[in-house]
């Protein structure tokens, strides 16, 4: 029996911005996992999930239709997960095996909803992180990243592949996206094992270390959002508002440059700083998106952990899911917390993962 585990993320600056190629983000991995166990079979292989067998499925209506979205089936990335990796396992003249394959997730609460952790992403890197095990293949970080970004984009086909790289290196990264439209060309024109070995333009993934002092407190709304569905609205939008959207672009970079500096110069209150600007940005962004990325709740939950000396935002995609709050840990946080229970946002006792090497 094999079974390997992948962490899952929370977005703490960047969203959107980070989309476009180059553009970076800092983004956390926390200890809750999917977790994702192979064992050989003989004849008839199998693809069990205990938390997606009454698996949700998510829809909208459009001209009077019922319109479904597969990027929010988690079956439909462990499905690609298995090609990619599958294809890696024949570029080394690997015989296919036969297997069961079963995954467990923390990501979601016990009655099924999501807490926004990218249960997605970590499936999919957990799922190529077992079969790479279960065939023997080579594979370090950086491949293991670029096996299962090639993975999720072919099920998603939009968003920055930020919470794979969470998932992959774990800790506190400054992620910058790499160019999709690129990688669609490049899959195209170059044999698979070049692809994985190969620089891929904008990428870079810089690991960084929190200041001593600094706590991450993460506020769940109860109410889960599709991260494709907004990604979705704000590439409608921004196409209207290209002025207002390439500022916002390059004030993000700019946000995101100095709160990097933060990190590298262990500076707390810059940092916090930070948060603040891009808050603001994300809540400009939304002035001419419309994605109502800052709910009630969030702005709630943001004014609280203001009032307890902490900076907050929303986290990811935003329009519901959790934000996150950064505050010195000297500060009295039992209050912050009780107030947040008292609003129905709930504190989520989550810790930063660091994976292993």
């Amino acid at each position: 029996m094999i079974s390997v585990k992948a962490p899952g993320k929370l977005y703490i600056a960047g969203e959107y911005a980070v989309v476009e190629a180059g553009f970076p983000a800092i983004i956390v991995a926390l200890d809750q996992f999917v977790t994702v166990s192979i064992q050989a079979a003989d004849q008839i292989g199998s693809i069990v999930s205990s938390q997606y067998q009454e698996n949700s499925i998510y829809w909208r209506r459009e001209d009077g239709e019922m319109v479904f979205d597969n990027r929010d089936n988690p079956f439909h990335y462990i499905l690609s997960a298995i090609k990619v990796t599958e294809d890696y396992a024949k570029t080394l003249e690997k015989p296919l095996g036969i297997y069961h394959l079963t995954v467990e997730s923390d990501l979601d609460s016990h009655d099924g909803r999501k807490y926004g952790l990218g249960s997605s992403a970590a499936v999919t890197v957990a799922t190529i992180k077992a079969l790479c095990k279960f065939y023997d293949l080579p594979v370090d970080h950086d491949k293991l990243f670029k096996l299962a970004a090639i993975a999720h984009f072919t099920v998603q086909g939009n968003g920055s592949l930020g919470d794979i790289a969470a998932s992959v290196y774990g800790g506190w990264i400054a992620y910058h996206s790499f160019d999709r439209e690129w990688l669609k060309l490049a899959q195209k024109n170059y044999a698979f094992d070049t692809l994985l070995d190969m620089d891929w333009p904008g990428l870079n993934v810089e690991l960084l270390t929190p200041p001593a002092g600094l706590k991450l407190l993460v506020g769940w709304t109860g109410s889960p959002a599709s991260t494709s569905h907004l990604v979705d609205r704000v590439a409608l939008n921004k196409a209207k508002q290209q002025g207002d959207y390439q500022r916002f672009l390059e004030n993000s970079k700019a946000c995101l440059k100095r709160m990097i500096n933060g990190f590298r110069e262990q500076n707390l209150k810059a940092i916090q700083a930070e948060i603040n600007v891009n808050r603001d940005l994300l809540n400009q962004l939304d002035q001419f998106t419309h994605a109502h990325i800052e709910t009630p709740l969030l702005q709630k939950l943001c004014d609280i952990a203001q009032t307890f000396g902490g900076v907050a935002k929303t986290s990811g995609a935003g329009g519901g899911d959790c934000g996150i709050a950064i505050i010195d840990q000297k500060n009295d946080i039992s209050k912050l917390l009780a107030s947040w229970q008292a609003h129905q946002i709930i504190p989520l006792n989550f810790n930063v993962h660091h994976v292993e090497e």
